[in-house]
């Protein structure tokens, strides 16, 4: 078990992207059967990561583990969204040190809002930086997800 935190940087090569793109089809497609043609979407062509999508990547040891990206919303938000952490680096606070990295890279962007998409199970996770259920629980992808909202004072 690691115990230093994970490094978590931007992805900005095709190395990078890959090792984002391995790790969200471990998760969420393999792991969790969400359909391929749900978990990609625009936000991940070329032409907007870095630019309009970020997309950041969790390493343990030169090894990718975890992945999320974030993106301006109408409105000015920033949403949060394809948190996900490899099965053998969680319980490691690889989820905890991505979260908290996104919020920073959308709060150095400017951002005082922010919405995401919660996995009811992952719910406490971003409860504890503060997010908060809005709304009723829904299916998205097969899997039941909770809104959740966080305003800077």
């Amino acid at each position: 078990m690691p115990t230093t935190p994970p490094v978590i940087r931007e992805a900005t090569s095709t190395a990078d992207w890959e090792a984002v793109r391995a790790v969200r089809q471990a998760v969420f497609v393999d792991e969790q059967a969400c359909p391929p043609e749900e978990e990609w979407d625009a936000h991940d062509a070329p032409e907007r990561r870095g630019r309009t999508t970020h997309h950041l990547l969790a390493a343990e040891g030169g090894a990718a583990v975890g992945c999320a990206r974030w993106r301006a919303v109408e409105g000015g938000a920033a949403r949060l969204e394809r948190f996900a952490v490899l099965p053998a680096a969680r319980g490691r606070g690889v989820g905890r040190a991505l979260v908290a990295r996104t919020l920073a890279d959308a709060r150095a962007a400017g951002h005082r809002r922010f919405v995401l998409h919660a996995q009811t199970a992952a719910a406490p996770l971003y409860a504890a930086f503060g997010f908060e259920p809005e709304g009723e629980a829904f299916d998205e992808a097969g899997i039941e997800h909770v809104k959740m909202t966080l305003a800077d004072p």
